[in-house]
């Protein structure tokens, strides 16, 4: 194994140098009148108000992490060996350049209980822990390395192993990180996130269950991990698991294998809070759908606390059973949506500030919130990009870099999702008209065209639903909306007006022409 200075372990010299900032510093925003806020809690719990006792239940079984200086670490050999191992199994399912910019630099420093520690350079080591801790987690699972992983800082000393007894919990570990304070609010979440901490405050008080759903990379898992984090902090005695429906199915088919499903059962309808993240992948499981019914049944009337998370609303996910989408609709639906640009540049100031990244301007983190919308994951993996490909080069990370960076290191540029603005002034320019007309009740035949042409591509580009864009397009009935849509999508057949219009439309948006016409 190479020396952990060595290669990419010494990327981003020139902006790590300055101290991470203190995270109880709020950001800049706006006030809750605008279109973002920063969530600022308090270091404790408001006054009045705590996190209710659900029900008199033993301390939880979560093992800690283990505390230095009870346990002497494996030698250096076998944590080698541990290594070369997990290393061999991650080159098979990451590619190279990700395996070098991310994974190399890791060094391992202590196999303890099972866990195996891996120290990251400090520039890395968020980005290395949300993005890539599952995929080191199964790699060493396949490699026999590890029964779980763990990523640590610079600073954190050699483990000790716990003296606690008892069966490890069920479930994953929590993301300290994720909490409420580093949650950024705006339009799109606004709903998500004030729920998410009414259950935090109040677990099954409030609203039970909470289904949130969104796009990937846009917060759910944040506020799953912020809520279990503060019941952690705040809530005496509540046992809190976090769990991904992978995991439940995989905990699910060992236990039935093994015989040991009441173990499997009790592990979870122990729980005070339930936190499952992706649950849309239990569709056509038929016995993990079965059994987490039953586990939604008991923890429900045990008058626990359920939090839910799926990429879509759950009657849109079409193979689950009737009863489990009726029951995750019986508390409340919230949806995330894209950041604004506004929400996108404080996101990357927050990561900028966390990562210590004090060399990146704000014209720079302007270009690239400009450039991205498509998720908080792919923008934070933009800034990340930026400032490496800076560094590797020597030169600063400026706007013209960044765009330059976009460019290439994504293959394409990424394109942002077209708002319901964008569309209306790109139909009304494609067709040379004001762009207002379209939402006047103005009955000309080419302003009637640009309106159908912008539903059309509303529908097409967007998440929006048709009452939503109806109600944009001068307030408008949703059959509208589709009567629209289905008119420009017979006449792209055609070589006509409409056909010019649409793909002119199109290119002012920045979208690859249409595949429908022939």
């Amino acid at each position: 194994m190479r020396h952990p200075s060595s290669g990419l372990r010494a990327l981003l010299p020139r902006f790590a140098e300055c101290p991470p900032r203190d995270p109880h510093r709020p950001l800049s925003a706006l006030d809750r009148s605008g279109t973002l806020a920063h969530a600022e809690r308090p270091s404790r719990p408001p006054e009045g108000i705590s996190p209710i006792k659900l029900r008199s239940r033993r301390p939880s079984e979560d093992r800690p992490l283990p505390l230095p200086g009870e346990f002497e670490t494996s030698p250096h050999d076998v944590l080698v060996g541990i290594w070369d191992r997990l290393a061999t199994e991650l080159r098979r399912e990451v590619t190279d350049f990700t395996f070098h910019l991310w994974l190399d630099p890791l060094e391992p420093v202590g196999h303890v209980g099972g866990t195996l520690f891996l120290r990251a350079p400090n520039h890395i080591r968020m980005r290395v822990e949300e993005e890539y801790l599952p995929v080191l987690r199964r790699a060493a699972a396949r490699a026999e390395a590890a029964e779980s992983i763990e990523i640590v800082d610079t600073r954190w000393k050699s483990p000790a192993a716990s003296t606690r007894s008892g069966a490890p919990a069920a479930g994953e570990p929590l993301n300290p990180r994720y909490t409420f304070d580093r949650f950024v609010i705006c339009d799109g979440n606004r709903l998500a996130h004030g729920a998410a901490l009414a259950v935090a405050e109040q677990p099954a008080q409030a609203y039970n269950p909470l289904f949130l759903h969104g796009r990937p990379g846009l917060g759910k898992t944040h506020l799953l991990h912020a809520i279990g984090n503060y019941v952690q902090a705040y809530g005496t005695e509540l046992t809190v698991r976090y769990v991904t429906v992978e995991d439940f199915t995989s905990e699910f088919v060992r236990a039935v294998r093994s015989g040991e499903t009441r173990a499997f059962r009790a592990r979870f309808r122990d729980a005070d809070v339930l936190l499952v993240d992706d649950v849309q992948f239990l569709a056509e499981k038929l016995r993990t759908e079965e059994e987490f019914f039953h586990t939604f049944n008991a923890l429900y009337e045990a008058g626990s606390q359920l939090v839910i998370t799926s990429d879509r609303r759950p009657r849109a996910i079409e193979a689950l059973e009737i009863r489990l989408q009726e029951r995750f609709e019986c508390g409340l639906v919230a949806q995330l949506d894209a950041p604004s640009f506004e929400a996108r540049l404080a996101i990357l100031e927050q990561r900028a500030r966390a990562d210590a990244l004090d060399g990146v301007s704000s014209d720079t983190l302007a270009e690239i919130a400009t450039a991205v919308t498509t998720s908080v994951r792919t923008l934070e993996g933009a800034l990340i990009r930026v400032v490496a490909y800076a560094s590797l080069r020597g030169e600063p990370p400026t706007p013209e870099l960044a765009h330059h960076v976009l460019n290439s290191l994504y293959g394409v540029n990424p394109r942002r999702q077209a708002t319901l603005d964008d569309i209306q002034n790109a139909a009304a320019t494609a067709l040379d008209v004001p762009p207002d007309s379209l939402l006047a009740r103005d009955r000309r035949p080419r302003v009637a065209l640009a309106r159908q042409v912008a539903m059309y591509l509303a529908r097409e580009l967007t998440d929006a639903s048709l009452p939503a864009i109806g109600r944009h397009f001068g307030g408008r009935n949703h059959t509208t909306v589709l009567h629209a849509h289905r008119h420009i999508s017979i006449e792209l057949g055609k070589r006509s007006e409409t056909t010019a219009a649409v793909e002119r439309a199109r290119s002012q948006l920045g979208q690859p022409p249409s595949d429908r016409d022939e």
